[in-house]
């Protein structure tokens, strides 16, 4: 039997799953994805209290990291004291269906087998 990522994947340079992965693969990048989703627009300290278990340089990083594959802006909205504004870019926000739908199947998960071992 052939796997859905040779079925869909074959012959093709670059596998849609492999890059839709890619970008959001890391632990925290779906989870800062998604309260960027329901906030529109959050500072640092407000991204960092609405996920309350990342340590502030991997938030940074992440943060840096998807700015750097455009899915998140990075607005400087003052220099003293400086603030930072975080908000989706347009493709970020298009992740909407996929963040939605790892939501669903997480819950579905969870209630089904309770928290993963």
């Amino acid at each position: 039997m052939e796997s859905i990522n040779t079925v869909w994947c074959e012959g093709q340079e670059w596998c849609p799953i492999t890059v839709t992965a890619g970008l959001i693969s890391k632990k925290w990048h779906p989870v800062i994805i998604s309260r960027l989703m329901v906030a529109d627009e959050l500072g640092f300290a407000e991204l960092q209290e609405r996920i309350p278990d990342i340590s502030s340089k991997v938030l940074s990083d992440d943060l840096e990291e998807l700015e750097e594959k455009g899915l998140v802006n990075r607005e400087i909205v003052n220099e003293k004291p400086f603030r930072v504004k975080y908000s989706l870019t347009e493709r970020g926000r298009s992740l909407e269906p996929v963040i939605e739908d790892m939501m669903d199947w997480g819950t579905d998960y969870l209630e089904t087998s309770g928290p993963p071992p």
